[in-house]
Formats: C-alpha cells, structure tokens, sequence
C-alpha cells in the first residue's frame, strides 16, 4: 500500500464527515449563491473547524470566486480544498542537528500516547540508522518506564530511567551524559503527561528545556507536542499552553483513524503556524506517518 492509500485509509472516518457533507452540500446546488455559502458554513462548523476559522475562510472563498468570476459550483470545491490547504503550514521532516546529538522532547497532556510516540519514532529512526536512545522523563507514572523498556528492547535502543517519584530534569541530566559517552545520534524524550492549566508542572517543561539549552547548544531541536484527535476543540487550549510553557517547533496527532473530526488540523495550523510532523493512524509502528501537506488534502477530499 502507498503513502497515499495509508494516508487516505486513515483518514477514512474524518473524509466520510466532512467530504460527505462538503460534496453533497454542493451537488445540491447548480450554481454559486448565498444560500450555498450558509450551508457550507455549517458543514464546516459541524466537522470540527471553529466558527471564527469558517467565517474567515468563507469570506475569502467569496472574494476568490467573484474576483474569478466563479459560478460553477464544483470549482468552487476546488478553490475551498485549495484555501484550506494554504491554512496548513508546508510539510517539514524532523530537524536533526549535524554533528552533535539530535533532541527531541515530547510533551502533551496525559493520555495521548506520548511513549507510545516515543517507541514508533525510536523503530522510525533505527531504521534511517540512527544510534537511538530513550529517556524515561516521565517519573510519575512507573508504568511510562516500563512500557518505554519494552521499545527499547523492540527497537534496538538504549534507554536511560530512574526510579519512580525522581526529578526529570535529573534523568536528563544523565541521559545527556550518557549518549555523549556512547555516542547516541537522537535523544528521544518521554515527559509526564501533564494538565495545561497546572502551573507547577509546566514550569518543570521550562527547567527541562533550560537543563537540555545548557548542555547541548541549540537543544531541544525540536519539541513536539502530541494531540489525540479524537479530543477536538481541546486540542487549541492544549496547544496555547504548551506553546507558551516550552516554544513548540511542531504537532503529532494521534488516533486520527478513531475520528470523524479532521478540522483539528486546521484549527490549530491557522492560530499557531505549527507544522504537523506526523499522523498517527494506528498501533503498528508503521503506522506513524511523516505528514505530508498535499497528501493529506488530497486524501481528506477524495471522494472515492
């Protein structure tokens, strides 16, 4: 199966929402008009795309069909799938850094599959041949330890952890230290899943990032925040927060397959500029996928 036909797979919930009502919203219509607008307007706001994200882009969409002199009522489908996709920053790969260890720290509230995220970019990497090493930041859940040794067993990775209840900062600390002595290419960080509204724990995301700036210039390299799809709306507060607690470089969704709801992506892009590094589209590693822009729009709107 190619990138494609995964990509268009996994989004085969969020396309059957929104595509369906897009589609059968304009085939309802022989021509442009007012009425047609109302109704996209509403299966927009239906599929999860915020009420002030619509008005914008609908009033674009209107000045783009009169200064085009648009009545035909598929082309304009093409200019709103065309609109939408300038929403979403250009794809981009992971940045890596040449010739010193690569950081890449992962945060996110609980839930959203952040050491599961670990594990699937750790298999990623050793297959680019990359020396790979996990660190086990998130010391308040035994169990996010536990589950990161057995990808470090899958994947081939060497891992650093502490014991249960310790200062992350301090597993950090060492991990650095170590991938020095061993010479690691990617430190891949698995942090606590933490409230965005809990002031404390995203000051420790911000002791974090000054431990890692301190000890590898230029480190994080890029810090990703992770997002359950499935969440929504909620993902834009998550997002504020985090962006403000530890300068965000990029997002990776997860369970886009279990959702009906794909306007998250766009939500988000618009209000932060962030790029999508990667969709999660289900359990197997393989199933992370680097995000591509052109393929996702295309895939979201294929009627087939």
């Amino acid at each position: 199966m190619n990138f494609f036909e995964r990509m268009k797979q996994g989004l085969a919930q969020a396309r059957d929402d929104l595509t369906t009502k897009l589609l059968q919203t304009f085939m309802q219509h022989k021509f442009v008009s007012e009425e047609l607008y109302e109704e996209l307007e509403e299966a927009l706001i239906t599929s999860d795309i915020s009420a002030e994200l619509v008005f914008d882009l609908l009033s674009d969409l209107k000045e783009l069909a009169i200064k085009n002199r648009v009545t035909d009522v598929m082309k304009l489908y093409d200019l709103l799938q065309d609109r939408m996709a300038e929403l979403i920053p250009d794809s981009s790969p992971l940045r890596l850094a040449e010739g010193s260890i690569s950081v890449i720290l992962i945060v996110g509230v609980n839930g959203v599959g952040k050491t599961t995220l670990v594990g699937k970019l750790s298999a990623n990497l050793k297959q680019q041949g990359k020396k790979v090493m996990l660190v086990a930041a998130d010391t308040f859940r035994a169990a996010a330890a536990e589950q990161l040794s057995i990808w470090a067993e899958r994947t081939g990775s060497l891992i650093v952890r502490h014991k249960a209840g310790g200062d992350p900062a301090a597993v950090i600390f060492d991990a650095i230290h170590s991938a020095r002595a061993k010479d690691i290419d990617v430190l891949l960080i698995d942090t606590a899943g933490r409230l965005h509204n809990k002031k404390n724990l995203m000051n420790e995301l911000a002791k974090i990032r000054r431990v890692l700036a301190r000890e590898i210039p230029g480190a994080p390299h890029e810090t990703l925040l992770v997002i359950d799809a499935t969440t929504g709306q909620s993902g834009l507060i998550q997002a504020e927060a985090f962006h403000q607690a530890t300068s965000l470089s990029g997002l990776v969704l997860t369970k886009m397959d279990g959702t009906a709801k794909g306007g998250i992506i766009f939500n988000i892009s618009k209000e932060y500029g962030l790029p999508v590094k990667f969709l999660g589209i289900g359990e197997k590693s393989s199933d992370l996928i680097p995000f591509d822009k052109e393929e996702f729009i295309k895939a979201l709107f294929s009627s087939q």
